[in-house]
């Protein structure tokens, strides 16, 4: 494979009215969606009376279950007046004015008041020669409803009392939700931004959809989500249909079905037990609340024991779907056996109550889901991890060849998201992800991570060097030779 659209995004291209729409990578869209809004558009220019679009899509919980929202407000009112937009029009662009404006950042308080002062009276001409008034193409208008036949979404639009703003607002459930609705819901954006120009208006242009445009941030654990997670397709699959069991608790209780409540994970260290876990927890839409050891065991007689039974006592409150994740399960519960000395009764006694915490815990509140992650699975007892205490149990391997492929892709990806910038490229284009995977053999996605991060780092510290000046993009030697480094670490 030696092209690097196998890491850099590419979309789907459709025409409208004219106009070519690039819509990128729009199942990353809707995924980072289930955990925060995502904007889009904010760079676009338009033919006026428009001045700005907004488009975002996000998530929220509604009595039926969890929907994708879909959201659009076109604007035909120019930007207010703000301090920030009446020094860009004072300074401006000649010598002076960059002058000024350096005076400016540096903190100089004369050469502040003297812009200010000239902005507040050019401010004041710009009213008193009406130019503050925005067009008013849309006043008094009732609300009204768009939609696209062809995938069966219905938006509402309404008006502001401004006549300068129009919204739209569409709803999918999420487990139905797809690209061909984000495709459908702009489309219906771009007829309303017609109706507003008219209907050559958008004729030769172009806009892309795409995080690009909205985020520079790059995802963090905090953030990922299953469509984040490579070369673990069986293993995301069925943490996807634990999330459905979980957010449709109406089909569990007309079946008279019970979810699973407790989940072992267990794998070799860096196969990613913990990111799956706050994966989940995202799909589900639920909080993160993560048990660390130091909060369980205590030097103290009886102090372990008091720890979990508050934690669970705690759990039985949640008012809000929780996911409780109890990381490095084997440190916290180990398999006790039948020593007798007093630190095998203390580990006795706080496996003891852990049991008969979780007995009864999805009874007691179905809000909560458990997930335990182990590197030595063979060290819990076997009592403990049980069905009906964690029905199900989860082989997190280290990735074959094809999913090292998967993890290089999403990874680069990702990083490609959050730092290319117009005249700057992280990776270079003709890297192979095929040898990527063949060189790495053996390497969890803890490995493949540090892999990256040693690479940047090394192109960081050259630019460094450089003072700023040009450094060549991440190429597949960089990679390989970081491999190597990895390997030889380990």
């Amino acid at each position: 494979m030696s092209d690097a659209s196998f890491a850099r995004p590419r979309g789907e291209t459709f025409e409208y009215a004219g106009a070519t729409v690039e819509l990128v990578d729009a199942g990353t869209i809707l995924a980072a969606a289930r955990v925060n809004p995502v904007e889009l558009l904010r760079r676009s220019t338009w033919p006026a009376p428009v001045q700005r679009v907004d488009l975002t899509v996000a998530s929220a919980d509604r009595p039926g279950g969890p929907v994708h929202t879909f959201d659009a407000a076109i604007s035909t009112a120019d930007e207010p007046m703000s301090k920030e937009r009446i020094r860009a029009l004072v300074l401006g662009n000649d010598p002076v004015g960059l002058l000024l404006a350096k005076r400016i950042e540096a903190g100089d308080p004369v050469a502040t008041r003297i812009v200010d002062g000239v902005g507040a009276a050019a401010a004041a001409a710009y009213r008193k020669l009406g130019l503050d008034r925005p067009a008013q193409p849309t006043p008094n208008r009732p609300p009204a409803t768009l939609a696209d036949a062809v995938v069966g979404l219905q938006a509402g639009v309404t008006y502001d009392e401004s006549g300068t703003v129009v919204r739209l607002h569409a709803e999918v459930p999420r487990d139905d939700v797809t690209p061909a609705h984000l495709q459908a819901f702009t489309g219906l954006m771009l007829q309303t931004v017609l109706e507003l120009t008219g209907p050559d208006a958008l004729r030769g242009r172009r806009y892309v959809i795409s995080r690009e445009t909205v985020s520079k941030v790059p995802p963090t654990t905090q953030t990922v989500t299953l469509d984040m997670v490579g070369g673990l397709n069986d293993l995301v699959a069925e943490l996807r249909q634990i999330a459905v069991s979980f957010r449709h608790p109406e089909a569990m209780a007309r079946w008279g079905a019970r979810r699973p409540q407790g989940i072992l994970m267990f794998g070799p260290p860096g196969t990613g037990k913990t990111m799956l876990s706050r994966a989940l927890a995202n799909e589900i839409g639920a909080d993160f609340r993560e048990i660390r050891t130091p909060e369980i065991l205590d030097k103290w007689l009886g102090g372990s024991e008091r720890n979990i039974k508050q934690i669970f006592r705690d759990a039985r409150r949640y008012r809000v779907p929780t996911l409780m994740l109890f990381d490095e399960f084997d440190s916290i519960i180990s398999y006790a056996g039948a020593g007798g000395d007093a630190a095998s009764q203390a580990i006795n006694a706080v496996a003891g109550i852990f049991k008969q915490e979780m007995n009864d815990l999805i009874e007691a509140n179905p809000n909560v889901i458990v997930v335990a992650t182990t590197n030595f699975p063979h060290r819990v007892d076997d009592s403990l991890i049980r069905s009906g205490r964690f029905d199900v149990k989860i082989n997190v391997p280290r990735p074959d060849e094809a999913g090292r492929a998967e993890i290089f892709r999403k990874m680069i990806r990702s990083l490609i998201a959050a730092h290319d910038a117009p005249g700057f490229r992280m990776f270079a284009e003709d890297l192979d992800l095929d040898e990527l995977a063949r060189a790495s053999a053996g390497m969890t996605g803890a490995d493949i991570k540090e892999v990256l991060r040693r690479v940047q780092l090394a192109k960081a510290m050259q630019d460094a060097r450089s003072g700023g000046g040009q450094v060549e993009p991440i190429s597949q030697q960089d990679l390989l030779g970081s491999i190597r480094e990895v390997l030889t670490s380990q």
